[in-house]
């Protein structure tokens, strides 16, 4: 063989093994990989899905006990402002920052201390079962639990009933316009100066209502500590058809604040 031949054999020969610039590369052959199994491919969506859900169910939860809880309406007290099965809509961040409920609010708050026992209590997986459930506003809240309207705050004197039959608070009477039709502000009379940081509350519905007014003779008249208060509801969330925001009376514009210290403690 001639050195011409020698040298294009030679040169040929290196081609395959070269690269640009006379670099050496050498080619790597992958191994295809083996499909998985069904099973395994699913898994993986599984696990995501599961952890979406526990994800967004944690941020409800969070959500509803900090800012906003769904509260179910178990009975007629607040008729016609609020019906028995809506789901209102409890603002907890209400009363944030030195702010206190006002006269009017319609208020959730814990009961115990004032409308019922201090130390009830209930079976303690039941009770984390419907807290959970309640929490989302798909059950009924805890018997501790109440909503009504606030009527009077810390130092008011509120009495009933003046000569015409109405309510009256630091001498003003007051047309509550939001009674149920048919109903007189009170058959039970009374007279009473609400004690500073506590709460004077009645239902709407005020012949269906048990609220302040049961309890006078019992420790804490009937009259729920403002550090009670879980929060203001603030809007009708369903049904879709109830759908509206829970707006603040007029009724008690005219009502001048307390005498500073009060009105000297209860009467009657």
């Amino acid at each position: 063989m001639d050195t011409a031949a020698k040298n294009t054999e030679r040169d040929h020969s290196a081609g395959s093994d070269t690269g640009a610039g006379g670099r050496w590369s050498r080619s790597v052959r992958f191994r295809p990989r083996e499909p998985r199994e069904r099973g395994e491919r699913r898994a993986p969506s599984w696990r995501r899905t599961l952890i979406q859900a526990v994800a967004v169910l944690t941020v409800v939860l969070l959500f509803s006990r900090f800012v906003v809880q769904p509260y179910q309406i178990p009975s007629g007290s607040m008729e016609p402002t609020l019906r028995p099965g809506d789901r209102v809509l409890v603002n907890k961040l209400a009363y944030g920052s030195g702010d206190r409920p006002q006269r009017g609010d319609l208020i959730v708050f814990d009961g115990r201390g004032s409308f019922v026992d201090a130390d009830a209590d209930e079976n303690p997986v039941s009770a984390a079962a419907r807290g959970l459930l309640a929490t989302l506003g798909l059950a009924e809240p805890a018997e501790t639990d109440f909503v009504k309207r606030v009527v009077g705050v810390g130092g008011d004197r509120v009495v009933c009933c003046d000569k015409g039959g109405r309510l009256q608070v630091n001498g003003v009477a007051l047309d509550e316009e939001y009674l149920h039709p048919g109903d007189v502000p009170s058959e039970a009379d009374f007279d009473i100066v609400v004690p500073p940081d506590r709460l004077w509350v009645m239902g709407d519905h005020r012949s269906d209502s048990r609220d302040s007014r049961d309890r006078l003779g019992s420790p804490g008249g009937g009259m729920v500590p403002v550090e009670r208060v879980v929060g203001r509801a603030q809007w009708i969330g369903w049904p879709l058809g109830r759908w509206s925001s829970l707006e603040p009376t007029g009724v008690f514009s005219r009502v001048p604040d307390a005498p500073p210290g009060g009105h000297g403690g209860a009467h009657g």
